[in-house]
């Protein structure tokens, strides 16, 4: 690798955690073909047990300070995924896997509770190589919710790759993901999510809670 190359990733693992530095090498390639990173699998586990951590629906409750008494109109939902978003300071590491999925170094969680007359919304989103983390709530009036919906996205991404010598290039790569949407008048509302039975279920809940609503 050349000093240029080493000098990079240097900087990137520069007071890290030993895990964050074995992410950093998972995303970047190490330092070359012939050096070892983790698999898919192990990365994917590392992520789990992050998940794990933390209950995330408590967490939602408790920050949101909302009586879980008076969030029973339906089944809180909730939604989690790879972003592929960049922070407003914490750009993400990307990587498409030997099993075609793309991973990426964020990870985001989302909570959504149903009352009377409004709707709760928690997200979290932490970052895998760092100790980098975001948390925020929103809430929202049935009456100025206009759609509830599931999405395909394609965003432009700059990839890292390492050659066989250890120096590091950007290829620009389209990366493809799904999302869920909540848009209210001006603005819209994006969750990371993995689409699968649970995620179409639950919209459809959504969107008939919604409609109930709004001709009530």
């Amino acid at each position: 690798m050349s000093n240029e190359n080493k000098a990079v990733l240097a900087n990137m693992k520069d007071g890290k955690t030993p895990e964050q530095k074995k992410v950093i090498d998972y995303f970047m390639g190490g330092g070359g073909c012939f050096s070892k990173t983790m698999k898919d699998s192990d990365y994917d586990q590392m992520v789990e047990e992050k998940l794990r951590s933390i209950n995330f629906k408590q967490r939602a409750i408790e920050v949101l300070a909302i009586d879980p008494e008076q969030i029973n109109e339906i089944d809180p939902v909730h939604f989690e995924g790879f972003d592929f978003e960049d922070g407003p300071d914490h750009p993400v590491l990307v990587k498409k896997g030997n099993d075609d999925l793309w991973r990426s170094s964020a990870y985001e969680i989302t909570w959504i509770f149903f009352s009377d007359t409004q709707i709760y919304v928690y997200q979290y989103k932490f970052y895998m190589e760092s100790d980098a983390k975001e948390e925020s709530t929103r809430e929202y009036f049935y009456k100025d919710i206009t759609n509830f919906n599931s999405e395909y996205n394609t965003k432009e991404r700059a990839i890292p790759k390492t050659n066989c010598m250890g120096a590091v290039s950007i290829e620009r790569k389209t990366v493809d993901f799904t999302a869920f949407s909540l848009t209210v008048p001006n603005a819209r509302l994006s969750c990371s999510m993995v689409q699968n039975d649970y995620t179409d279920r639950a919209i459809q809940g959504m969107k008939a809670k919604l409609r109930e609503k709004k001709n009530y």
